[in-house]
């Protein structure tokens, strides 16, 4: 392992890449946990619409039913049922069930996303570590590595928000796979997802970051139907995903994957020159 002195600027390369799971590795448009955050408001006469599900992604699960819950609309339509607003043991009830619905959503949407093993394989040509976070718990997760792993995926670690002090926007799950995989500095590490959360997670990690569009949860619809998507409604919903995604500060847009090498390259470019994220 080269030793590096924090004396002068990291010169590179990138050393390793951090991915999250749904939507940017497995799951094309991250439904699985969708249809999970649906049932568990419905069957407390709660309507919940799919923006609002969709809004909180990448956080661990608990945490997710929680900021919906804070939700104005969220919270309105919950007076209108129960006359007073969601509290922590509507929270609490709400996640009980929704780790079982979980674990048997992911189950049905384990399949890697087009491009992401050719990916893996170019990764591993550049000579990088391949590390991920995610808003799964363990018990999620216990379900989805074995899966994948058949599927041809299996990074070389994965942190849990449970795994962690806290989970995203919380730079500790990415710090976790540092150390795990011995890389420093930081700035020799790319954070890739799909979600604002997780561009947060990589910016507060001291990590480059890279957004992940057509994908993931930004855009949210499965492979197949966002093909038959009218051009000019898809590049609109593009360039929502792309805004969103820029405004929570990510350094660099793909829009999937597949993408990712030669954004590696691009950035190995930059650390030549001693620029920093």
């Amino acid at each position: 392992m080269d030793i590096f002195i924090r004396n002068t600027a990291y010169t590179g390369p990138v050393r390793a890449v951090i991915l999250d799971w749904a939507g940017t590795a497995v799951d094309f448009g991250c439904m699985g946990p969708v249809a999970v955050f649906l049932e568990v408001f419905a069957r407390r006469g709660v309507p919940v619409t799919i923006p609002e599900a969709r809004a909180p992604m990448g956080l661990m699960k608990k945490d997710h039913v929680r900021a919906m819950c804070r939700m104005p609309s969220v919270a309105a339509r919950w007076r209108e049922a129960f006359g007073r607003d969601p509290d922590e043991s509507d929270v609490e009830d709400m996640y009980a069930e929704t780790e079982p619905l979980m674990v048997d959503m992911i189950a049905r949407h384990a399949d890697p996303v087009p491009g992401l093993l050719d990916a893996v394989a170019a990764f591993r040509d550049m000579g990088l570590q391949i590390g991920s976070t995610t808003g799964y718990t363990r018990p999620m997760m216990e379900m989805l590595m074995p899966l994948a792993r058949e599927r041809g995926y299996a990074p070389d670690f994965m942190a849990c928000p449970t795994d962690a002090p806290a989970g995203r926007p919380y730079p500790f799950m990415c710090w976790q796979n540092a150390i795990a995989l011995g890389v420093y500095p930081l700035e020799a590490v790319v954070k890739i997802g799909d979600t604002v959360s997780d561009v947060h997670e990589g910016l507060n990690a001291g990590m480059w970051t890279v957004a992940l569009t057509e994908s993931g949860n930004e855009m949210g619809f499965p492979e197949a139907e966002l093909a038959r998507m009218d051009p000019e409604k898809r590049q609109e919903r593009l360039e929502v995903a792309e805004n969103r995604l820029v405004t929570a500060g990510t350094h660099f847009l793909a829009k999937c994957i597949g993408d990712c090498p030669a954004i590696i390259e691009e950035i190995n470019s930059r650390l030549a020159f001693g620029d920093r994220p």
